[in-house]
């Protein structure tokens, strides 16, 4: 059985804790099924300020929508298209401040204000990206992007 802990300390801090929970949720797990579901959960009610936590996978043409947590997503995205296909064509992480400067943002839900959205890599390979929204501009910052690159490394670690 898995029970939440309340994040304590500075936001780095915050980040070690929700690591480690991470990673002992994908602990001797390889289905990236299965681990994107526990993540996308754990991430979206243990942070907040978010209203889209999931992730999209690469298949070998566009993005498809996997587990996630938040309103119905968009279900397939092509590569070069919104934030998450800059992030997937690019292979760099995507921390956006205003997703309505972002040139062609695809809006899945209205709400939407800033956007994180991190490549997902194992062995030079694209397996997709996760992605979180947020209803607030400019909720994410340095020491989130560092957490929650962390926490996708985890995903990809854990990949057979």
């Amino acid at each position: 059985m898995f029970s939440t802990t309340t994040l304590t300390g500075s936001k780095p801090e915050q980040y070690a804790q929700l690591l480690a929970q991470a990673r002992a949720l994908v602990h001797g797990e390889s289905d990236r099924i299965a681990n994107a579901a526990n993540l996308a959960a754990l991430v979206y009610h243990a942070l907040p300020q978010l209203n889209w936590v999931g992730f999209y996978f690469f298949d070998g043409t566009e993005l498809v929508v996997g587990p996630f947590q938040g309103l119905p997503a968009c279900v397939r995205i092509p590569l070069h298209k919104g934030v998450c296909g800059a992030a997937a064509s690019t292979r760099q992480t995507q921390r956006i401040d205003d997703v309505d400067a972002f040139p062609g943002h695809i809006a899945c839900d209205s709400a939407s204000r800033s956007e994180l959205v991190v490549p997902l890599v194992h062995d030079g390979t694209l397996v997709g990206v996760f992605d979180l929204d947020s209803p607030v501009t400019s909720r994410f910052d340095a020491d989130d992007q560092a957490g929650l690159e962390a926490i996708a490394q985890a995903f990809v670690e854990a990949l057979a």
